[in-house]
């Protein structure tokens, strides 16, 4: 089954004008078989825990995980299934429905956004993958539960419910982030599955709204956008993990190139694709982007006119990070964006090959059995909350991994 929708999705490409890169299946062999043995050895570990998802290292360089309720429960399952479906290793297919399945309570979580990342990254591969009605069923109740959150007075899903602002003056109302944009696959889903428009409707609201009010004419975003819930006005356009509420966060700008590009699939509207392409030009085209094109945390950190989102970071604040999330994320999104432009699309395609080598690369790639057993080094979650600083991340591997499943799609390798 996997083999033939890979080759109908590459014919298809080719009719809509693609021209495939130069098969480099010896690269994406080499690095699946390295994060094949990263991931059944951080298996073993995780599997001592039980009930705890792999999220990324604590100060001593140990594994760390979390609950299932954090944001990130769904990417260690996530990854077992995109190695899965790479090597048809079926010792990582029981591995990926044990834990997925660990997840299952989910589907009625209305607390934040992230149902989607946790429910779709798990459930969605593994319906995608095996067939298993079961999950098609538990990911339509957790598009039910994610709609909960949309308001139609603000066109849009509430992410966070409370969260304080970094001045400590007040709390952020009714706060919409960049990263929200990744949960609306889910609904899409859910809409083709069960014929209702409803989550269909809101998805699409949703990123109308973030066109509007939250991407600049520059194609750059703000993270986090506050609406009045009483007459759906903008309210305030602020960050909380970028260094500026002016600046421009690099995974911000990588949730917003994939998940414009995901909702230009689903819908065909070309809106949406014009901002998709115009959001990777921002990414590629940035004179702060190192030539490697691994992004540092935030494009804009230290720069003239960028005022720090929390003052204690001021001009303490580091530059020289790099983020391996963000830029395993954009490289994923510019895989699948370059498909969608035919011949206009081979900047992207090898602007997210070029991301993929030098993430492959020493640099970015851990030894094996180091890094404690997570694939890539050198990501950052937050700078302004000091956490996850310079530190492998799940979400990090995942991308990674769907990043080489897509670069074999495209050029027509086979696994």
């Amino acid at each position: 089954m996997k083999k033939t929708t890979k080759a109908l999705l590459f014919s298809g490409l080719l009719a809509l004008g693609f021209t495939p890169p130069q098969k480099d299946t010896a690269f994406i062999d080499s690095n699946v078989a390295f994060a094949r043995g990263q991931l059944k050895k951080l298996l073993t570990v995780a599997n001592r825990q039980d009930t705890a998802f792999p999220r990324t290292v604590d100060k001593k360089g140990q594994l760390l995980s979390t609950d299932m309720y954090e944001w990130t429960s769904g990417f260690f399952p996530g990854a077992l299934w995109y190695a899965y479906e790479a090597t048809n290793d079926n010792e990582l297919k029981a591995a990926a429905v044990k834990w997925t399945e660990k997840l299952s309570g989910l589907q009625y979580f209305t607390k934040h956004h992230d149902l989607g990342f946790m429910m779709y990254c798990s459930y969605g591969n593994a319906y995608r993958l095996t067939g298993n009605e079961q999950y098609k069923n538990i990911l339509v109740q957790s598009a039910k539960s994610l709609a909960t959150r949309f308001n139609p007075k603000t066109g849009s899903i509430r992410s966070w419910n409370l969260f304080g602002s970094w001045d400590g003056q007040g709390r952020y109302v009714y706060p919409v982030i960049i990263d929200n944009m990744m949960n609306l696959e889910l609904l899409f889903f859910a809409s083709k599955t069960t014929g209702d428009d409803t989550y269909r409707n809101i998805a699409i609201k949703h990123a109308e709204n973030v066109l509007k009010n939250q991407v600049r004419p520059d194609y750059s975003c703000y993270h986090v956008v506050c609406y009045d819930t009483a007459t759906g006005k903008v309210l305030s356009r602020e960050t909380a993990q970028g260094y500026a509420n002016n600046s421009t966060w690099a995974r911000g700008q990588a949730w917003g190139i994939y998940g414009f590009t995901m909702t230009y699939r689903e819908t065909k509207d070309k809106r949406f694709l014009e901002t998709a392409q115009k959001m990777a030009d921002f990414y590629l085209d940035n004179k702060a982007l190192p030539s490697d094109k691994v992004a540092y945390w935030d494009f804009n950190a230290n720069d003239v006119g960028y005022e720090p989102s929390r003052k204690s970071h001021a001009k303490e604040t580091p530059v020289k990070y790099r983020d391996a999330s963000a830029a395993a994320v954009t490289a994923s999104a510019l895989l699948e964006l370059s498909s969608f432009l035919g011949e206009n699309g081979r900047k992207y395609r090898d602007g997210g090959i070029a991301i993929l080598h030098a993430l492959s690369s020493p640099a970015y790639k851990a030894a094996a059995g180091e890094n404690a057993d997570f694939i890539l080094k050198h990501s950052v979650g937050s700078i302004p909350h000091d956490v996850e600083i310079d530190v492998p991340l799940i979400y990090a591997d995942y991308y990674y991994l769907e990043a080489l499943n897509r670069y074999r799609a495209l050029s027509g390798a086979s696994n």
